[in-house]
């Protein structure tokens, strides 16, 4: 029986759904599945991806190289859009990191166990795209060996940071989430760690899986202690969600600029991040469970409530942009009915209804568990949104720049090609660092899958017959 027909055709006798982990036979057999890409012998298409990869990391350092050396004008900046493809695309990668932590923290207090499958890989993602997220602001400044102004000491010349800056605000938003769920993810990690230094089979592996380990014995005052740190990781880890793009929202919203001085930017931000984040999972977990055989750990039930997730992210990131038009009509101003207006009909309303089709439209699919549980359908959708999400940011920073207050100043923006190259190369570090990632770290929790198994539960009997069950609790 395939995968796919697997997947559809066992459900829980519980509560009907289909189970969390299909047909494994006891918890050794879920630390094989894990534990097999990284035991391979290393295939060809692994070094073609990475060789792919480090390609357009190359193609970053020499666009960022190139930048320092010549300046921002190598951009397509100009005035009055000042802001260009940087800002962005920091907003963008932003963004896609918000489903890691959603997932590992807020779903975890809330005891969902779905998350269990999909959780390290999110929260991998999420760490990877914080650091492609860092790159824009940083080279954005101008400026970049001086950087460290905005770190809150004094520089040399014995002045302050002004702490009224958004440039300030992101080095502490983005900073504070990247550390926190980096200690996240790393503290989940621990007992996988310490399994795959058991299990490796030549020195060097045994001892960095060990140090990293750092002494995990699996003994009752370890998990003790585990549970605690990852619970108030947890609890700290879910303000962030909300606050991080919060504060990025801030950027624009603090300004007077119509068509950024609106309240509703936070919650509107906020639901994008996690809308693009969940669709940036299902873009790389469907092609990765197939890759990697893990079809029994990542279910249809997995994929399916990321869906509903996805539909409901969507429906009110359409919501915050009719409130958007509504607002701009019902407060009088003609700036701001202009801007919007603009947005929709202007020169830029090609990138704003490819917004509209890719954000608003395409999620609807998902009103339909047939689609929803259709792998392919899926992985088309997600791509369309992360597309969708891309341009969303564009119209916000574009539209309401080019044309401002004085039509003596407006002008039309078109990136160049190093911008271009500056957003492609980013791709390249997320997937080099995920590339290495999938090769030498378990994709999937494998302590975590495990308590979701029949055999978790203290008062499991197997059955008569010797078979285990095949998920579900029983």
């Amino acid at each position: 029986m395939s995968a796919q027909v697997m997947d559809n055709a066992a459900y829980d006798p519980v509560d009907g759904r289909s189970p969390l982990v299909l047909g494994a036979k006891d918890f050794h057999e879920i630390t094989e599945i894990v534990a097999a890409p990284m035991e391979w012998k290393l295939p060809k298409a692994w070094f073609i991806a990475l060789g792919f990869s480090l390609s357009l990391l190359g193609l970053l350092a020499v666009s960022v190289g190139y930048l320092v050396w010549e300046g921002t004008g190598i951009w397509g900046l100009n005035s009055p859009v000042n802001w260009g493809w940087a800002i962005v695309n920091f907003v963008f990668w932003v963004g896609i990191g918000h489903a890691g932590t959603l997932i590992s923290a807020i779903l975890f207090l809330f005891r969902q166990k779905w998350r269990t499958s999909i959780n390290r890989f999110a929260e991998a993602m999420t760490i990877f795209a914080v650091a492609c997220a860092l790159i824009f602001p940083t080279i954005h400044v101008g400026r970049v060996w001086v950087i460290w102004w905005a770190l809150p000491f004094p520089n040399q010349m014995d002045m302050w940071v002004n702490f009224r800056s958004p440039l300030l605000w992101d080095v502490f938003a983005v900073s504070v989430y990247g550390t926190v769920s980096a200690l996240f993810w790393y503290t989940g990690l621990i007992p996988d760690l310490a399994t795959m230094r058991d299990r490796a089979k030549n020195r060097i592996a045994q001892v960095m899986y060990g140090i990293f380990a750092i002494g995990w014995r699996g003994s009752n005052r370890h998990w003790q202690h585990y549970e605690k740190a990852y619970l108030i990781l947890a609890g700290i880890s879910t303000p962030l969600v909300l606050s991080v793009h919060t504060i990025v929202s801030f950027d624009f919203a603090v300004s007077q600029l119509p068509g950024w001085h609106t309240t509703i930017f936070p919650p509107y931000f906020v639901a994008g991040a996690i809308f693009s984040g969940f669709a940036m999972v299902l873009t790389l977990m469907i092609p990765a469970r197939k890759l990697f055989g893990l079809e029994r750990l990542v279910t249809v039930r997995h994929f399916e409530n990321m869906a509903k997730i996805i539909l409901l992210t969507g429906m009110l990131v359409g919501y915050a942009y009719a409130m958007e038009f509504f607002i701009a009509w019902y407060s009088g101003v003609i700036y701001e009915q202009y801007a919007f207006v603009n947005r929709a009909v202007g020169p830029y309303a090609w990138a704003y209804w490819i917004m509209i089709a890719c954000n608003v439209i395409s999620p609807q699919l998902f009103w339909f568990k047939k689609l929803r549980t259709n792998l392919w359908v899926l992985w088309i959708v997600s791509i369309f949104v992360n597309i969708g999400m891309w341009f969303e940011r564009f119209v916000i920073t574009v539209t309401s720049l080019h044309r401002d207050f004085m039509p003596s100043s407006w002008g039309y923006y078109s990136p160049t090609f190093w911008d271009v190259a500056t957003f492609i190369g980013s791709f390249g570090l997320f997937f080099t660092l995920f590339t290495l990632f999938v090769r030498f770290l378990p994709i999937v929790a494998i302590a975590e899958v495990k308590t979701v198994m029949p055999e978790a539960d203290p008062h499991y009997h197997p059955p008569e017959d010797g078979t285990a069950a095949e998920g579900g609790k029983h």
